[in-house]
């Protein structure tokens, strides 16, 4: 089933034999320089954009962080600044961490300053990140199929697996990852030769699980999980699907290519960087 509504109303469509699920946009703010993610900061009620400012791969000094209110007003344009691509972040025991290329950036939440950077060996393309329930952080590596954990300010390898097939999104889910993968045989314009799809990584044994029906049906950044409904961007062709388990990918919003690395502030609000436009968008979902 598929509506087209105009303007404040995005796509809407059924998850397999729920009720149709509804977008509506709330606010979207302009004015940033590439952004790539947009993480809810809950304590502090403000959300944290990262802008990466040119090459997403060099290593340049351009890249800041940006601080909007709950209702889109942008409350510090440059509140972070001296990082050179940041994308994904996680917060964890009052720190902010930021995926920098090969750097994972840490700032003190409640004095905005960047006070430290972790070198994660072995590195190529850090991308996403999030925390589990015990405080520690997880980083996508989208170019080494690869995920590191860092615990106590240290990095180890937590999993590395072809089936991961370029990790971009990740979202911690009780005693899992969800894993939003980029696909296999990215091209030079970062099309697939096959696309990717949606995957889970039991913290526990570290295995590596493809979610069913979840497979090779786009080239995936963001994703998250409000309830038992996961939500993930495809970059390249700027929608939004929404999965639940036993049913498929349906699409719950469209925009022009380059949405990314999606945050929430946990019920029905979804917050979608729309990086080729310089804005950040807020739907609801109903």
């Amino acid at each position: 089933m598929k509506t087209l509504i105009a303007s404040a109303l995005l796509v809407i469509v059924g998850i397999a034999t729920a009720p149709a699920v509804q977008a509506g946009e709330i606010w979207r703010a302009s004015g940033f320089e590439q952004p790539e993610s947009a993480l809810v900061d809950a304590a502090n009620k403000r959300i944290v954009v990262s802008n990466i400012v040119g090459n997403p791969g060099k290593a340049d000094g351009n890249g800041y962080l940006s601080l909007l209110s709950m209702d889109g007003k942008v409350v510090a344009r440059h509140w972070v600044d001296g990082m050179d691509a940041p994308k994904g972040m996680a917060i964890s025991g009052g720190k902010l961490y930021a995926a920098d290329i090969t750097k994972v950036r840490i700032v003190d939440l409640a004095s905005g300053k960047l006070v430290s950077s972790i070198d994660v060996p072995g590195a190529v393309f850090l991308n996403d990140m999030t925390a589990d329930a015990s405080g520690k952080v997880y980083v996508t590596d989208m170019l080494a199929d690869t995920i590191y954990r860092i615990d106590g300010g240290k990095p180890e390898l937590f999993v590395k697996d072809a089936l991961l097939a370029s990790p971009n999104g990740v979202f911690a889910d009780g005693d899992r990852l969800i894993v939003a993968s980029w696909g296999k045989g990215i091209k030079p314009d970062f099309s697939t030769a096959e696309p990717g799809g949606l995957l889970a990584v039991d913290l526990a044994g570290r295995k590596v699980t493809p979610l069913p029906g979840a497979q090779r049906f786009a080239d995936l950044d963001g994703v998250i999980a409000i309830g038992d409904t996961i939500y993930a961007t495809a970059y390249m062709t700027g929608t939004l699907y929404s999965y639940r388990a036993g049913g498929k990918p349906e699409v719950v919003a469209s925009f022009k290519p380059g949405s990314a690395d999606i945050g929430t502030d946990g019920s029905s609000t979804i917050y979608v960087p729309l990086m080729n436009e310089g804005e950040v968008t807020a739907l609801k979902i109903d």
